[in-house]
């Protein structure tokens, strides 16, 4: 019975060979000890205005912070930054899910950076209403962009936000033109019903479509349709070229219908192809014109004039909304006022009437 072989459960695994130590623990000292050190506002300025692209992440993710603590922080850091702002056009770019933004945005992108122009992409992902979280993948769908040097794409999440842009998307344009970006695109999460938060950030709105949704005879909602400065018929290759060209036509007479813009500007209607980059450089040169157009009729400073008052009013609903919310004595009552409106002991309305008058009492004694 010499030769009988020892029996082992099917669980059981031969030993291995200990893999050598490659990892150098002074390396790991030192990155762990980099990850734990706070950079203070001062460090954080300076590196955004040296273009420092860790910097400008460190000082984006203090902005969009909910905590309290890092409000003041962030606060001084915008202020800061802000006299070196306001040197970019700003471009938001919405479409159906599916239409191909983040594929349209990488050949866009590389075709800017190839003029020489430094791009920032802030993409914004939907938030889930069930786990609140976010896949944050647009980095993965633009592996060309994201390896140039002249990009930056920062993925953010929408949170709670209507209109497909994130709660804090318009400090973070501040943050990356004082980084020196000369063209930043918002990538929205998609047409909806509220699109009005990003066409009141940026400078030219544009709007892809493809062709064969179904949406060519309804003119795709009224509200997007007047906001867009030019609609792109994306997804122009192979046996799709004329239907591509039936849906730029069909678009062409449902802008006809429309009251003429504030801007004085004719909304263009053009194809392209995100993937053999037909039609690309057309889509800039549709810009440039809409720049030099607006910016000799003075358009372009009274919108940005506008949007800056626009965005005044909302901080200030924001910060009341917050204040209102994180109020210890709201914070106390708001549960049983759910409760009571649940069972039909009070109506909604009275119910919020209530707790403002409790908030507004208590801000006199304060």
């Amino acid at each position: 019975m010499k030769n009988e072989k020892k029996k082992h459960s099917s669980l059981y695994e031969k030993d291995g060979i200990s893999p050598p130590e490659i990892i150098s623990l002074n390396a790991v000292e030192q990155i762990q000890k980099f990850r734990k050190k706070q950079l203070s506002s001062r460090e954080l300025i300076d590196g955004i205005l040296s273009g420092n692209i860790a910097d400008l992440s460190r000082a984006i993710t203090l902005v969009e912070s909910t905590n309290a603590n890092h409000l003041a922080k962030a606060n001084e850091i915008i202020n800061t930054c802000l006299p070196y702002a306001n040197k970019s056009l700003r471009i938001g770019i919405t479409g159906v899910p599916g239409v191909g933004k983040s594929t349209f945005i990488e050949a866009f992108g590389k075709y800017l950076t190839s003029l020489g122009k430094k791009v920032a992409v802030l993409a914004v992902d939907p938030s889930s209403t069930i786990s609140h979280g976010s896949i944050l993948g647009d980095k993965t769908r633009m592996e060309e962009l994201v390896k140039d040097t002249n990009a930056y794409i920062r993925p953010s999440a929408s949170g709670e936000t209507l209109g497909g842009v994130a709660r804090k998307t318009r400090e973070t344009i501040t943050l990356c033109e004082a980084a020196g970006f000369d063209t930043i695109l918002i990538e929205t999460v998609g047409v909806g019903q509220s699109e009005t938060a990003v066409h009141s950030m940026v400078d030219f709105f544009l709007l892809l479509k493809i062709s064969g949704a179904g949406d060519e005879l309804q003119g795709i909602k009224r509200g997007i349709m007047e906001m867009a400065d030019a609609i792109i018929i994306n997804k122009a290759d192979g046996d799709n070229i004329k239907k591509a060209n039936l849906a730029k036509a069909e678009f062409n007479r449902a802008l006809h219908l429309f009251p003429a813009k504030k801007s004085g500007w004719t909304p263009i209607t053009s194809t392209c192809s995100a993937i053999t980059h037909d039609g690309i450089p057309e889509v800039w040169k549709t810009i440039e014109q809409f720049l030099e157009f607006t910016k000799r009729n003075k358009y372009f400073f009274k919108k940005r004039k506008e949007q800056n008052q626009y965005w005044l009013l909302e901080t200030i609903n924001e910060q009341l909304k917050s204040n209102f919310y994180n109020h210890p004595e709201i914070i106390k009552l708001l549960e049983s006022s759910k409760k009571a409106v649940s069972t039909d002991e009070i109506s909604p309305f009275a119910a919020a009437q209530e707790l403002l008058n409790v908030y507004q009492n208590y801000k006199k004694i304060s």
